[in-house]
């Protein structure tokens, strides 16, 4: 198939996302989530399902096949041949979003074979858009108001690492283990793939995960670090990271500010 437009794209993933940020914060809100529990016991919520509907009605206006987390499974046989799709993850962060503290995200991106090309993550509650298209930088879109983001490993790359970004919920040993690399950093908590906005805004310099993560947990946040200077690599062999798998599970990886 021709290349498509990303810029049109890039429109379509960013209205379906602030649409979707409209109906998750209805129920975050109204406080009646309606929890569920999926096959793996992770928390599903209203907002899970109000989202991911909102998404899809946009995303199929392009004409091209959508894996979210909230859709039926699509076996590998049928998707290992797509040149583009969509990925999405319609709130990632359901914990933090049933424990209200704001940390939530909506993840859309275009995958081509296996590469991040485009990605959208909106934060409802921070009311703040973030958005890369491939060679064209990573940006922000904020109070009618849009900045080019940049790590600050781009910006300053003799700078130290001094600040690290863990999960609370998947703090092992192993993890433990690397943040021991550098003694003189501050650890800081964060949910979701914020995680990865913070390293591409520059407000921390790594993000080791060294636990569980699927495709759409990552796909949109990892273009945006990368086009603002920094890589996500997977942490057996710093290759970077795929997308599309027969398996679905990531590796365990990490997010550096600077190449």
């Amino acid at each position: 198939m021709q290349t498509p437009n990303f810029s049109e794209l890039l429109e379509i993933a960013k209205t379906a996302s602030l649409e979707a940020g409209v109906e998750i914060l209805k129920i975050y809100e109204s406080g009646d989530f309606g929890i569920e529990a999926k096959a793996d016991n992770s928390p599903l919520t209203l907002a899970d399902k109000a989202a991911h509907h909102v998404i899809v009605k946009h995303l199929e206006k392009s004409g091209l096949p959508i894996l979210s987390e909230e859709g039926k499974s699509i076996p590998y046989a049928d998707r290992k041949d797509w040149e583009y799709f969509w990925m999405v993850d319609p709130l990632d962060g359901t914990k933090e979003f049933t424990q209200k503290n704001g940390q939530f995200t909506v993840n859309i991106a275009l995958i081509h074979q296996g590469k991040v090309v485009l990605g959208v993550v909106y934060p409802p509650v921070w009311q703040k858009l973030y958005y890369a298209i491939k060679g064209q930088g990573a940006f922000v879109e904020a109070e009618g108001q849009t900045s080019q983001l940049f790590t600050e490993g781009n910006q300053n790359p003799e700078s130290k690492i001094n600040k690290i970004l863990a999960s609370k919920s998947h703090f092992n040993q192993e993890t433990e283990d690397f943040i021991k690399q550098y003694p003189e950093a501050e650890l800081v908590n964060i949910g979701s793939s914020l995680k990865f906005i913070w390293v591409a805004e520059g407000k921390a310099n790594v993000y080791p995960r060294i636990a569980p993560t699927m495709e759409w947990d990552t796909a949109a946040a990892q273009i945006v670090v990368e086009e603002a200077g920094g890589k996500v690599v997977q942490f057996a062999d710093n290759q970077p990271v795929v997308y599309n798998k027969e398996n679905l599970l990531n590796p365990y990886f990490v997010v550096y500010d600077r190449l």
